[in-house]
């Protein structure tokens, strides 16, 4: 974070030393040893907060997206099955029954009903 080498941490413990003395000196430590770690608990809670909304948001995202999708793949799905529900039944299974009238009718009519 800081680009502080020994040099200048000497420096500070001589103007601290000169600035609070020798009986003070080691209470202002102390006490600037609890601001410093109160800073960094402080900090680290706010960057987990942070992660934490981040990933929420993502998670929200993904999960609309898939909600989209979903929805699209359920009514394409019932589309395919009233389809299927439309056509004529057949009693030979042999034989296939595709009568063109009765599906140009349901077509027509479907085509009626959405416009």
């Amino acid at each position: 974070m800081f680009d502080i080498g020994f040099w200048e941490l000497s420096l500070i413990a001589v103007v601290a030393l000169l600035v609070f003395g020798p009986e003070k000196l080691p209470g202002a430590a102390r006490t600037a040893g609890l601001w410093i770690g109160r800073a960094r608990r402080f900090l680290g809670t706010i960057k987990q907060d942070i992660d934490k909304e981040l990933h929420l948001q993502e998670m929200q995202d993904a999960i609309k997206h898939n909600d989209q999708t979903g929805l699209h793949q359920f009514i394409e799905e019932t589309k395919t099955g009233l389809s299927e529900l439309n056509k004529p039944i057949s009693l030979d299974p042999t034989k296939p029954t595709e009568d063109k009238s009765a599906s140009s009718d349901t077509n027509t009519s479907h085509k009626t009903e959405t416009s």
